[in-house]
C-alpha cells in the first residue's frame, strides 16, 4: 500500500478523495466508490501500488487503444490493473474492472526495472489501459516519470472522469489520451454508467489546453445511446471546445455484461453517425470493431488523398506522409 495523493482529512477520521470527479467522502475503514482507496484511521491508501500477477508488459499496436494519429504504426507496452470508478453496465473489460482489490493480489514493481524493460523491447512507450488509469494514479504517474526518462511516450486510455488537479499534475509526464465519452446525455451516464458527462468534457477541453494529444471514442450502443441528434451535438462541441482536429472514434458494440438486451451495432448506425461528424466539420473520423472502408484510412483534409492505409488487424502504412505532411497537397495533418 502506498499513501494516496489528493485528499483531505476530515472531522471524526474521515477523508475527502480529490482524484476523481466522484470526490467520495469515506469513513475510517471505508473505501470509496472506486472500491481501492481505503480510509485507513483518517489517511488515505491505494490499494494499486503495484500489479496483479497478469501485469506484464503487453506490446500492443498503438492503433488498438485506439490512437490512429498518435505515432502511428509504433508498439506501446500496455499495463492494466483491477477496480474502476464507473459501473458501466455494458462494460466489455468487467472480469478486472470489477474485482475487488483484495482478490487481485497486487505486487510490488521496481518501477525503475519495469521501464527498463520496456526500453529495451519493440515498445515505443506505455500505455495504462484495460481498467481505469485515474484509480491508480499514484502509480501510473511514478511509472510515466519513469517512462519519459527512458524517451518513451505515455499514454491514458480512459473514460475521462478524473479532477483538474491531478491532470494537470500528470499532465508533464503523459502525452496522450484516449478519452471515451460514453453518450452525450447526462441520462446515460447516470443510468448506465453511475457518472456525470459534464466532469469529463471538462476533463477533454483542460487536456487540450495542456497540450495532451487527444483522441476520443464513443461506443455506440443500440437504444441508448445512438439517438442522431445527440451525435450531432457531440460532433458540434467536440467542433468548438476541442477544434475540428481531434479524431473521434464510432466504436461498435457488443453486449455484454448487464446489457444483454441491446443487439449489435448495425454498420448503419455507425456509419450515419460518421457522417454526421463529416457534416459538423470535422477531420478525423473513424469507425472502429467493425470494417468500414470509407472511414478506416487517415485522409489529408487539403486534398482528399490517403496518407495513411489500415489494412486488417491494426496494421498501419503510411503513405503520402512525411513529417507530419501530405506530400501530395503541403497540407499538415494532425498526427502527433
Amino acid at each position: 500500500m502506498k499513501e494516496a495523493m489528493f485528499y483531505e482529512r476530515l472531522e471524526g477520521r474521515k477523508v475527502r478523495c480529490n482524484l476523481c470527479a466522484h470526490a467520495c467522502t469515506i469513513n475510517d475503514g471505508k473505501r470509496g466508490i472506486c472500491k481501492v482507496r481505503e480510509n485507513r484511521k483518517g489517511t488515505l491508501y491505494t490499494l494499486l501500488y503495484g500489479l496483479p500477477p497478469w501485469g506484464k508488459p503487453v506490446p500492443d499496436p498503438i492503433e488498438k487503444k485506439p490512437l490512429y494519429h498518435f505515432h502511428p504504426g509504433t508498439s506501446v507496452a500496455s499495463f492494466g490493473t483491477v477496480g474502476c470508478n464507473l459501473r458501466c453496465r455494458h462494460c466489455q473489460n468487467y472480469s478486472t474492472s470489477q474485482m475487488p482489490a483484495d482478490d487481485a493480489n497486487i505486487r510490488e514493481v521496481d518501477l525503475p526495472k519495469l521501464m527498463d524493460r520496456v526500453a529495451a523491447s519493440e515498445s515505443s512507450g506505455v500505455a495504462w489501459t484495460y481498467n481505469e488509469p485515474t484509480i491508480w494514479f499514484e502509480f501510473t504517474y511514478d511509472g510515466s516519470i519513469q517512462a519519459k526518462k527512458r524517451n518513451l511516450y505515455t499514454v491514458y486510455v480512459t473514460n475521462g472522469f478524473i479532477q483538474e488537479e491531478p491532470l494537470r499534475t500528470i499532465a508533464p509526464y503523459l502525452d496522450a489520451m484516449n478519452i471515451d465519452v460514453k453518450a452525450f446525455t447526462e441520462d446515460f451516464y447516470k443510468n448506465i454508467s453511475q457518472a456525470r458527462l459534464e466532469p469529463v468534457k471538462r476533463t477533454c477541453e483542460l487536456a487540450v489546453k495542456l497540450g495532451i494529444h487527444i483522441e476520443l471514442t464513443n461506443l455506440v450502443i443500440p437504444k441508448y445511446n445512438d439517438n442522431m441528434d445527440d451525435i450531432r451535438r457531440m460532433c458540434s462541441w467536440v467542433r468548438e471546445a476541442l477544434g475540428e482536429d481531434v479524431p473521434v472514434h464510432f466504436s461498435r458494440f457488443h453486449p455484454d455484461y448487464k446489457l444483454l438486451d441491446s443487439i449489435v451495432t448495425p454498420g448503419e448506425t455507425l456509419d450515419r453517425a460518421a457522417r454526421i461528424a463529416q457534416e459538423e466539420g470535422l477531420n478525423y473520423i473513424y469507425v472502429g470493431n467493425t470494417h468500414n472502408p470509407d472511414f478506416n484510412d487517415t485522409v489529408c483534409k487539403g486534398c482528399g488523398k490517403v496518407v495513411i492505409v489500415r489494412q486488417g488487424l491494426f496494421g498501419t502504412r503510411l503513405k503520402g506522409l512525411n513529417n507530419g505532411v501530405c506530400t501530395h497537397c503541403g497540407t499538415r495533418v494532425a498526427v502527433g
